[in-house]
Protein backbone atom coordinates (compact mmCIF):
# COMPACT_ATOMS: atom_id res chain seq x y z
CA UNK A 1 0.00 0.00 0.00
CA UNK A 2 1.44 3.86 -0.94
CA UNK A 3 1.31 5.97 1.25
CA UNK A 4 -2.13 7.89 1.39
CA UNK A 5 -2.32 11.49 -0.08
CA UNK A 6 -4.72 14.30 -0.73
CA UNK A 7 -6.06 12.52 -3.39
CA UNK A 8 -6.53 9.57 -1.81
CA UNK A 9 -8.28 11.57 0.69
CA UNK A 10 -10.59 13.39 -2.20
CA UNK A 11 -11.92 10.09 -3.79
CA UNK A 12 -12.94 8.54 -0.61
CA UNK A 13 -14.92 11.98 0.78
CA UNK A 14 -16.05 13.15 -3.15
CA UNK A 15 -14.90 15.68 -2.81
CA UNK A 16 -11.85 17.65 -4.82
CA UNK A 17 -8.02 17.62 -3.94
CA UNK A 18 -8.48 21.92 -3.21
CA UNK A 19 -11.37 21.12 -0.99
CA UNK A 20 -9.31 18.62 1.02
CA UNK A 21 -6.51 20.98 1.39
CA UNK A 22 -9.33 24.14 2.44
CA UNK A 23 -10.10 21.46 5.39
CA UNK A 24 -6.95 20.04 6.36
CA UNK A 25 -5.29 23.59 6.83
CA UNK A 26 -8.36 24.79 8.19
CA UNK A 27 -8.91 27.57 5.51
CA UNK A 28 -12.30 28.89 4.57
CA UNK A 29 -14.17 27.48 1.27
CA UNK A 30 -15.95 24.33 2.55
CA UNK A 31 -18.56 23.48 4.79
CA UNK A 32 -18.50 22.65 8.50
CA UNK A 33 -20.10 19.11 7.43
CA UNK A 34 -18.11 18.35 4.53
CA UNK A 35 -14.94 19.68 6.56
CA UNK A 36 -15.62 17.25 9.30
CA UNK A 37 -16.60 14.10 6.62
CA UNK A 38 -12.47 15.31 5.02
CA UNK A 39 -11.15 15.29 8.43
CA UNK A 40 -12.61 11.81 9.35
CA UNK A 41 -11.59 9.75 5.90
CA UNK A 42 -8.06 11.34 6.43
CA UNK A 43 -7.89 9.87 9.72
CA UNK A 44 -9.28 6.56 8.54
CA UNK A 45 -6.52 6.46 6.33
CA UNK A 46 -3.50 7.77 8.10
CA UNK A 47 -3.73 11.04 6.59
CA UNK A 48 -3.33 14.35 8.73
CA UNK A 49 -3.41 18.25 7.61
CA UNK A 50 0.48 18.41 9.26
CA UNK A 51 1.53 15.65 6.08
CA UNK A 52 -0.15 18.12 3.25
CA UNK A 53 2.73 19.79 2.40
CA UNK A 54 5.26 16.46 1.85
CA UNK A 55 2.32 15.08 0.57
CA UNK A 56 2.09 17.32 -2.49
CA UNK A 57 5.85 17.54 -2.60
CA UNK A 58 6.39 14.03 -2.82
CA UNK A 59 9.81 14.24 -0.87
CA UNK A 60 11.31 11.61 1.25
CA UNK A 61 11.80 11.80 5.16
CA UNK A 62 15.83 11.28 5.45
CA UNK A 63 14.44 9.78 9.28
CA UNK A 64 13.49 6.24 10.19
CA UNK A 65 11.42 5.57 13.35
CA UNK A 66 11.77 3.56 16.48
CA UNK A 67 8.76 3.00 18.60
CA UNK A 68 9.07 1.57 22.05
CA UNK A 69 6.61 -0.45 24.15
CA UNK A 70 8.61 0.10 27.54
CA UNK A 71 8.26 2.45 30.49
CA UNK A 72 10.35 5.31 29.50
CA UNK A 73 12.10 4.71 32.73
CA UNK A 74 13.04 1.55 32.03
CA UNK A 75 15.34 2.78 29.21
CA UNK A 76 17.89 5.12 31.10
CA UNK A 77 18.80 1.86 33.19
CA UNK A 78 18.87 -0.85 31.16
CA UNK A 79 22.01 -0.65 28.82
CA UNK A 80 20.59 -2.99 25.90
CA UNK A 81 18.57 -0.51 24.28
CA UNK A 82 20.92 2.52 24.71
CA UNK A 83 23.74 0.22 23.14
CA UNK A 84 21.74 -0.72 20.69
CA UNK A 85 20.43 3.05 19.53
CA UNK A 86 24.10 4.05 19.69
CA UNK A 87 24.73 1.51 16.87
CA UNK A 88 21.89 2.71 15.08
CA UNK A 89 22.16 6.12 15.25
CA UNK A 90 26.15 5.92 14.00
CA UNK A 91 24.82 4.15 10.74
CA UNK A 92 22.54 6.50 10.06
CA UNK A 93 24.25 9.64 10.90
CA UNK A 94 26.81 8.29 8.15
CA UNK A 95 23.98 8.48 5.64
CA UNK A 96 23.04 11.83 6.69
CA UNK A 97 19.51 9.72 8.09
CA UNK A 98 17.79 10.73 11.60
CA UNK A 99 16.17 8.84 13.73
CA UNK A 100 12.59 9.38 14.93
CA UNK A 101 11.95 7.91 18.76
CA UNK A 102 8.77 7.38 20.45
CA UNK A 103 7.62 5.67 24.27
CA UNK A 104 4.31 4.00 23.84
CA UNK A 105 2.32 2.22 26.12
CA UNK A 106 0.87 -0.23 23.99
CA UNK A 107 0.86 -2.29 21.02
CA UNK A 108 -2.53 -0.66 19.86
CA UNK A 109 -0.79 2.92 20.30
CA UNK A 110 2.37 1.44 18.74
CA UNK A 111 0.64 0.26 15.40
CA UNK A 112 -1.37 4.04 15.34
CA UNK A 113 2.15 5.30 15.87
CA UNK A 114 2.83 3.89 12.60
CA UNK A 115 0.28 4.68 10.40
CA UNK A 116 0.61 8.52 11.56
CA UNK A 117 4.50 8.26 10.60
CA UNK A 118 3.84 6.64 7.27
CA UNK A 119 0.53 8.99 6.34
CA UNK A 120 2.36 11.89 7.25
CA UNK A 121 5.75 10.88 5.72
CA UNK A 122 7.51 11.23 9.15
CA UNK A 123 9.83 8.44 8.42
CA UNK A 124 11.01 6.46 5.57
CA UNK A 125 10.91 3.14 7.43
CA UNK A 126 11.00 1.32 10.72
CA UNK A 127 12.90 -0.45 13.10
CA UNK A 128 10.50 -3.07 15.47
CA UNK A 129 12.05 -4.54 18.52
CA UNK A 130 9.85 -6.57 21.09
CA UNK A 131 8.79 -8.75 18.23
CA UNK A 132 5.85 -11.20 20.05
CA UNK A 133 4.44 -14.10 19.28
CA UNK A 134 1.77 -13.59 16.48
CA UNK A 135 2.60 -10.09 16.75
CA UNK A 136 0.06 -8.01 15.41
CA UNK A 137 2.30 -5.15 13.77
CA UNK A 138 3.75 -7.43 11.67
CA UNK A 139 0.76 -7.85 9.27
CA UNK A 140 -0.14 -3.80 9.62
CA UNK A 141 3.01 -3.20 8.51
CA UNK A 142 2.78 -5.44 5.86
CA UNK A 143 -0.26 -3.48 4.57
CA UNK A 144 0.76 -0.15 5.12
CA UNK A 145 3.51 -0.39 2.75
CA UNK A 146 5.92 0.68 5.53
CA UNK A 147 9.35 -0.45 4.92
CA UNK A 148 10.02 -1.99 8.39
CA UNK A 149 13.21 -4.39 9.52
CA UNK A 150 12.35 -6.58 12.92
CA UNK A 151 15.02 -6.56 15.73
CA UNK A 152 13.88 -10.50 16.24
CA UNK A 153 13.63 -13.91 15.47
CA UNK A 154 13.84 -16.23 13.56
CA UNK A 155 10.32 -17.03 12.41
CA UNK A 156 7.16 -14.31 12.98
CA UNK A 157 8.34 -11.54 10.99
CA UNK A 158 6.09 -12.51 7.83
CA UNK A 159 7.48 -10.74 4.20
CA UNK A 160 9.31 -8.01 6.52
CA UNK A 161 13.08 -8.12 7.09
CA UNK A 162 14.56 -8.89 9.97
CA UNK A 163 17.93 -9.55 12.06
CA UNK A 164 18.39 -11.87 15.03
CA UNK A 165 20.82 -13.59 17.00
CA UNK A 166 20.43 -17.38 18.21
CA UNK A 167 19.07 -16.83 22.22
CA UNK A 168 18.51 -21.01 21.76
CA UNK A 169 22.45 -21.65 21.26
CA UNK A 170 23.36 -19.32 23.81
CA UNK A 171 21.09 -20.30 26.91
CA UNK A 172 22.45 -23.87 25.82
CA UNK A 173 25.86 -23.15 26.47
CA UNK A 174 25.41 -21.37 30.03
CA UNK A 175 23.28 -24.13 31.17
CA UNK A 176 25.92 -26.38 29.67
CA UNK A 177 28.86 -24.62 31.03
CA UNK A 178 26.51 -24.73 34.82
CA UNK A 179 26.07 -28.09 34.59
CA UNK A 180 29.81 -28.76 33.58
CA UNK A 181 30.63 -27.04 37.05
CA UNK A 182 28.60 -29.56 39.23
CA UNK A 183 24.62 -27.36 39.48
CA UNK A 184 21.67 -29.80 39.35
CA UNK A 185 19.44 -26.91 40.09
CA UNK A 186 19.35 -24.16 38.09
CA UNK A 187 16.59 -21.54 37.68
CA UNK A 188 16.16 -18.65 34.98
CA UNK A 189 14.39 -15.21 36.00
CA UNK A 190 13.33 -14.31 32.30
CA UNK A 191 11.70 -11.58 30.81
CA UNK A 192 7.93 -10.74 29.37
CA UNK A 193 6.61 -13.96 28.55
CA UNK A 194 4.86 -12.63 25.73
CA UNK A 195 7.80 -11.83 23.57
CA UNK A 196 9.15 -14.45 21.15
CA UNK A 197 12.60 -14.56 22.26
CA UNK A 198 11.74 -15.05 25.77
CA UNK A 199 9.69 -18.26 24.55
CA UNK A 200 12.66 -19.51 22.67
CA UNK A 201 15.22 -19.09 25.79
CA UNK A 202 12.17 -20.97 27.54
CA UNK A 203 11.63 -23.57 25.57
CA UNK A 204 15.71 -24.08 24.97
CA UNK A 205 15.85 -23.97 28.49
CA UNK A 206 13.61 -26.77 29.15
CA UNK A 207 14.74 -28.76 26.62
CA UNK A 208 18.21 -28.68 27.58
CA UNK A 209 17.95 -28.95 31.60
CA UNK A 210 15.49 -32.38 30.43
CA UNK A 211 18.29 -33.82 28.53
CA UNK A 212 20.89 -33.20 31.27
CA UNK A 213 18.74 -34.85 33.69
CA UNK A 214 17.97 -31.57 35.86
CA UNK A 215 14.40 -32.15 37.29
CA UNK A 216 14.31 -28.67 39.30
CA UNK A 217 14.78 -26.38 36.35
CA UNK A 218 12.23 -23.61 37.02
CA UNK A 219 11.70 -20.38 34.62
CA UNK A 220 10.50 -17.61 36.74
CA UNK A 221 8.89 -14.78 34.40
CA UNK A 222 10.10 -11.39 35.32
CA UNK A 223 9.32 -7.67 33.54
CA UNK A 224 13.51 -7.20 33.34
CA UNK A 225 13.31 -4.18 35.93
CA UNK A 226 15.43 -4.70 39.48
CA UNK A 227 11.98 -4.61 41.06
CA UNK A 228 11.18 -7.42 39.68
CA UNK A 229 14.12 -9.55 39.05
CA UNK A 230 14.87 -9.13 43.00
CA UNK A 231 11.25 -10.30 44.11
CA UNK A 232 12.02 -12.96 41.71
CA UNK A 233 15.17 -13.92 43.25
CA UNK A 234 13.34 -13.64 46.67
CA UNK A 235 10.86 -16.38 45.99
CA UNK A 236 13.23 -18.73 44.58
CA UNK A 237 15.91 -18.33 47.26
CA UNK A 238 13.23 -19.02 49.59
CA UNK A 239 12.14 -22.20 48.49
CA UNK A 240 12.98 -25.62 49.69
CA UNK A 241 14.50 -26.80 46.76
CA UNK A 242 17.28 -23.54 46.34
CA UNK A 243 18.16 -23.42 43.12
CA UNK A 244 22.56 -23.81 43.46
CA UNK A 245 22.90 -21.19 39.77
CA UNK A 246 20.32 -18.80 38.40
CA UNK A 247 20.61 -16.96 34.85
CA UNK A 248 18.75 -13.94 34.59
CA UNK A 249 17.33 -12.07 31.11
CA UNK A 250 18.98 -9.07 31.90
CA UNK A 251 22.11 -7.35 33.77
CA UNK A 252 19.62 -5.58 35.81
CA UNK A 253 17.89 -8.30 36.92
CA UNK A 254 21.41 -9.84 37.61
CA UNK A 255 22.52 -7.26 39.90
CA UNK A 256 18.97 -7.13 41.46
CA UNK A 257 19.79 -10.88 42.07
CA UNK A 258 23.30 -10.43 43.51
CA UNK A 259 21.89 -8.26 46.07
CA UNK A 260 18.99 -9.90 47.30
CA UNK A 261 21.76 -12.81 47.35
CA UNK A 262 24.08 -10.50 49.66
CA UNK A 263 21.03 -9.52 51.60
CA UNK A 264 20.18 -13.26 52.61
CA UNK A 265 23.20 -14.44 53.64
CA UNK A 266 24.28 -16.06 50.85
CA UNK A 267 27.99 -15.94 48.84
CA UNK A 268 28.48 -15.57 45.63
CA UNK A 269 29.45 -17.89 43.83
CA UNK A 270 29.87 -20.58 47.05
CA UNK A 271 26.28 -20.81 47.85
CA UNK A 272 24.96 -19.51 44.18
CA UNK A 273 26.16 -19.02 40.71
CA UNK A 274 24.99 -16.00 38.70
CA UNK A 275 25.03 -15.32 35.06
CA UNK A 276 23.60 -12.21 33.37
CA UNK A 277 21.93 -12.13 29.78
CA UNK A 278 23.60 -8.77 27.59
CA UNK A 279 27.11 -8.36 29.19
CA UNK A 280 27.75 -4.95 30.06
CA UNK A 281 30.12 -2.47 32.07
CA UNK A 282 27.94 -3.36 35.07
CA UNK A 283 28.57 -6.42 35.04
CA UNK A 284 31.52 -5.74 35.55
CA UNK A 285 31.72 -2.97 38.40
CA UNK A 286 29.69 -5.13 40.63
CA UNK A 287 31.93 -7.38 43.13
CA UNK A 288 31.97 -10.62 42.43
CA UNK A 289 31.74 -9.48 38.54
CA UNK A 290 28.75 -11.51 37.21
CA UNK A 291 29.39 -13.99 34.39
CA UNK A 292 27.95 -12.95 31.79
CA UNK A 293 26.13 -13.50 27.99
CA UNK A 294 27.69 -10.76 25.58
CA UNK A 295 27.76 -9.82 22.04
CA UNK A 296 28.29 -6.61 19.96
CA UNK A 297 25.24 -4.57 20.78
CA UNK A 298 26.45 -1.09 18.79
CA UNK A 299 26.97 -3.47 15.97
CA UNK A 300 23.56 -5.24 16.36
CA UNK A 301 22.41 -1.86 15.77
CA UNK A 302 24.33 -1.45 12.72
CA UNK A 303 22.99 -4.05 11.11
CA UNK A 304 19.56 -3.71 11.95
CA UNK A 305 20.07 0.19 10.54
CA UNK A 306 22.03 -0.97 7.22
CA UNK A 307 19.06 -3.34 6.69
CA UNK A 308 16.81 -1.02 6.86
CA UNK A 309 18.08 1.64 4.74
CA UNK A 310 18.38 -1.14 1.83
CA UNK A 311 14.73 -1.79 2.24
CA UNK A 312 14.11 2.07 2.10
CA UNK A 313 16.37 1.57 -1.44
CA UNK A 314 14.42 -0.97 -2.61
CA UNK A 315 16.58 -3.71 -2.34
CA UNK A 316 15.32 -6.99 -1.66
CA UNK A 317 16.41 -7.78 1.89
CA UNK A 318 15.56 -10.96 4.15
CA UNK A 319 16.51 -11.90 7.32
CA UNK A 320 20.17 -11.35 8.59
CA UNK A 321 21.54 -13.35 11.18
CA UNK A 322 23.33 -11.63 13.63
CA UNK A 323 26.66 -13.39 16.07
CA UNK A 324 25.31 -15.75 18.78
CA UNK A 325 26.24 -14.29 22.52
CA UNK A 326 29.19 -15.73 23.51
CA UNK A 327 29.45 -17.22 27.52
CA UNK A 328 32.46 -15.15 29.43
CA UNK A 329 33.10 -16.48 32.64
CA UNK A 330 34.24 -14.16 35.59
CA UNK A 331 33.86 -14.31 39.51
CA UNK A 332 30.14 -15.08 40.00
CA UNK A 333 30.10 -18.14 38.54
CA UNK A 334 31.78 -21.76 40.29
CA UNK A 335 30.92 -25.28 41.46
CA UNK A 336 28.73 -25.03 44.68
CA UNK A 337 30.59 -25.89 47.77
CA UNK A 338 27.17 -26.23 49.64
CA UNK A 339 24.39 -27.54 48.45
CA UNK A 340 21.64 -27.49 51.33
Amino acid sequence: MKRPTIADVARRAGVSKGAVSYALNGQPGVSEATRQRILAVAAEIGFSRSSAARALSGSASDAIGLALCRPARTLGIEPFFMELISGVEAELSARSYALTLQVVADQDAEIAVYRRWWGERRVDGVLVCDLRTDDRRVPVLEELGLPAVVIGGPGGTGRLASVWSDDAAALVETVEYLAALGHRRIARVGGLPELLHTSIRTEAFTQVCRRLDLPDAVTVPSDYTGEEGARATRRLLSSPARPTAVIYDNDVMAIAGLSVAQEMGLAVPGDLSIVAWDDSPLCRLVHPPLTALGRDIPAYGVHAARQLLAVIGGASVGEFRDETAHLTPRGSTASPLRIG
